[in-house]
């Protein structure tokens, strides 16, 4: 039996204290530091879930094995390499970073100390995707909606790398073929940057893949639907429920994919922290997490000059 791992938490806003919550209720690990630049915030986390608030990131590598960052993405890399160079183990929200460039220093510097990076792609950990990852054999053809209220945060980016992000991360690990082309188009509503947006995907394997994100839908809304040759799923991540259709001679049958519910950012947390304890890479390392960013930020692009791929001489 392993002692609990000691971990903490970087950034306790909407999401961190999530984080706090789940690691304090945690039989694997300890919840030791919480680091916010509102030490307020930082205080109020741990008097609730337990663990120190400290006055920097140095003072919580000296108490931790590993941490979760929950803060701005601009920051990612910064918080990121204090913590790698230290030695410790990371879960990184997404995106994993501003850029590729940073992205990629993140990946290799884990691998330098060898140490976990994983990113919090969630939607890997919900209980449905499984569902379809034991019946896929070759998907043909997927569309996934992905609506929300306006959030309030992350407004420093667009719907793009905020929410549809986490379908081109899945959509990658399904298809896993590379892409052939992308057509994009996003428009800003509340925000300067692009709060609706519709991609789709073409890809040398032949599939298809048609992603629309929204962040000012009145209401929310999180589908998968991939069709292959002989049979249909489609699932819904927000009540953890799906349906499987396929065809037997000239009749659709369907029947309802039973699904254990549990919350996937438990599964994802508990996960983490397997692997910092085993050595195991995650399902989601940097290597997955950064090929979604590049893709993200060429559809961000791609949006930004019109929907039309940049043809200018190089």
């Amino acid at each position: 039996m392993h002692d609990r791992i000691k971990i903490g938490v970087v950034g306790v806003g909407a999401i961190g204290r999530n984080h706090a919550r789940i690691y304090s209720e945690s039989s694997s690990a300890e919840l030791t530091a919480i680091f916010d630049s509102d030490s307020d915030a930082a205080s109020a986390i741990a008097g609730q879930y337990g663990g120190r608030a400290v006055g920097t990131l140095e003072e919580l590598c000296e108490l931790v094995d590993a941490a979760s960052i929950a803060t701005p993405t601009s920051t990612h890399r910064v918080v990121g390499e204090a913590l790698l160079v230290a030695g410790k183990h990371v879960l990184i929200e997404k995106p994993i970073a501003d850029s590729a460039e940073d992205a990629k220093a993140l990946v290799r510097l884990a691998a330098e100390q060898n140490c976990i990076l994983q990113v919090g792609h969630i939607e890997r950990f919900n209980p449905v995707l499984g569902e379809i990852e034991e019946r896929l054999t070759d998907p043909r053809f997927i569309e996934v909606h992905r609506l929300s209220p306006f959030p309030n945060r992350s407004t420093d980016i667009g719907v793009v790398l905020d929410l549809m992000i986490h379908d081109l991360e899945i959509v990658l690990h399904l298809v896993k073929s590379e892409v052939e082309s992308i057509d994009a188009v996003g428009v800003p509503v509340l925000t300067a940057r692009e709060d609706i947006a519709n991609v789709r995907i073409r890809f040398k394997s032949g599939c298809v893949a048609n992603i629309t994100s929204s962040r000012i839908s009145p209401e929310k809304m999180r589908k998968l639907r991939v069709f292959q040759g002989d049979s249909y799923l489609s699932l819904d991540y927000q009540e953890q429920e799906g349906e499987l259709y396929w065809k037997e001679g000239m009749e659709i049958k369907k029947q309802p994919v039973s699904v254990e519910k549990v919350e996937p950012l438990k599964r994802e947390l508990e996960a983490f922290i397997d692997c910092a304890i085993a050595g195991r890479q995650p399902a989601v390392s940097g290597r997955e997490a950064t090929a979604a960013l590049e893709l993200a930020i060429e559809i961000t692009h791609l949006i930004e000059a019109g929907g039309k791929p940049d043809v200018s001489p190089t």
